[in-house]
Formats: C-alpha cells, structure tokens, sequence
C-alpha cells in the first residue's frame, strides 16, 4: 500500500509552478529527444522532430483539453464554462491530445514534404518515454482515482479507503511500453512496427484499466476512452497487417 500524498504546486523565486504541467512538458521534451534519437539511428533527421515539437505540444494540450471537456463532463463546463481553460488542475483526454496532435502532426510533415510513414513512426517510437513521464504528474494529483483494492500499488486515499490510482498504473505502463521500444530499436525494424506496437499495446492496456477507474463517465457501459482505444487497437493490427503483407512481398 502506498500512503496518499499529494505534490500540485510549488514555488521557485517569485514563480509558482504547477506541477502536473511540469511533468507533462517533461514528457514532450523526454519523447521528442528519444523520438530525435530514433530518427538519427535510422538515417533521418532529427531536426524535424524538434521543429515540429512546439506545434503538436501545443495542439495536443488544446485538443487534450476539449476531448475531455467534450466527451467527459460537458454539462459542467457548460455551467462553469471559465473552468475550461484551468488545465492546470487536470483534466485532458488523451485521446483527444492524440487525434488533434496526430492532425496537426501530418499536416506539418507534409508541409516539409518528407516520409510521412517514416517520421510517424518515428513520433511513435517516444510516445512511451514521453507518457511516462507526464503520467507521473497525474499520480502526484491523483486525478484518476480507482476502484477500492487491496492491491500492493492501491494508494491509501484521505477518506481511508485504498484505491487503484490509474495515473500511477498508466506511467508504470508506459514505463514497461518504453523499455520494450528499447529492446526492439537494437535491431532494424520495419517502418510502421512502432505505430502498430504503440496502438495494439495503449488500446489494449488502456480499454482494461479503464475498468478500474470510478469518476470517469461511461456511455452504454463503456468509457470515452475504452471506445477510443477500440479503434487505437484496430488501428494497430492493420498496421501489423501491412508489414507483414510487405514483407511477403519482399521475399518473393
């Protein structure tokens, strides 16, 4: 059991940061570098991920945001609708920050007119790294309360009962994710197997988590995410598909 404690702000100077922000932007700059790193192992430039940082951080935070506003609690925003734009409490689908990021993402690759595949994959390669560590941040808000547990992880929450803390599981998860992206880049692999991996593994860890968590709105049973990660994880196995379709080709 862990005791529950709780880290959202701290100050520096004259400064007060948030630190649920802090290690989302920690996150952005952990997975652009490992994503850069890919790039440069494999030929590409890696220049292109640091210039397309800056855009697809900020169009992610604003679709993050909506996604949860939209899909999660739209009848609160909608009575406090200044409350919208305080994501510095929480409160971002990442999904939502995927869809508007992966838009964004494409629409800058191909106005630089490189490999759109390639750099994809590429982006994908540091999702992990970068997820890590911004769910880190949720874990210190504990924004992502569970179900009451005896489970070793459960943190001990102020009302006493011991609960899953879902931010806490989704970095431990993205931790693992990122030490298997490691393992695979010691080796050549082809385009599209960090997309594939990256998809079939979040969609289907994250459907099953989402179980566990107890604040989150559910449709016919199911949360926003659990149907988000449907589709994550279908788009994982057509991509697993396509390789192995190219590579039958290769070999005859």
């Amino acid at each position: 059991m862990i005791p529950y404690f709780s880290l959202t702000i701290f100050s520096l100077g004259p400064l007060t940061l948030h630190v649920w922000g802090l290690f989302v932007a920690f996150g952005f700059l952990l997975g652009a570098f490992m994503a850069a790193r890919l790039a440069k192992q494999r030929g590409d430039d890696p220049q292109i991920v640091w210039d397309m940082l800056t855009w697809v951080a900020i169009t992610g935070m604003v679709g993050g945001r909506l996604g949860h506003v939209l899909f999660y609690d739209p009848g609160y925003y909608a009575a406090h609708f200044t409350e919208v734009f305080e994501i510095w409490k929480g409160g971002l689908s990442i999904y939502g920050g995927f869809v508007v990021a992966s838009i964004t993402g494409i629409l800058y690759l191909r106005h630089r007119k490189v490999d759109l595949l390639r750099y994809t994959d590429i982006v994908a390669f540091g999702m992990p790294f970068g997820m890590w560590i911004g769910r880190i941040g949720c874990f210190l808000i504990h924004d992502h309360p569970g179900t009451a547990t005896h489970f070793l992880l459960g943190v001990q929450y102020p009302d006493g009962v011991v609960r899953h803390d879902l931010g806490l599981y989704e970095s431990v998860n993205a931790c693992v994710l990122a030490m298997v992206f490691l393992w695979l880049s010691r080796k050549q692999r082809p385009v599209g197997i960090y997309i594939a991996v990256f998809s079939i593994w979040y969609g289907a860890t994250r459907f099953g988590l989402d179980f566990l968590r107890v604040i989150d709105v559910r449709y016919f049973g199911l949360t926003p995410g659990q149907y988000f990660s449907i589709v994550f994880f279908g788009i994982g196995i057509f991509f697993i598909m396509w390789i192995k379709r190219g590579a039958k080709k290769c070999r005859s």
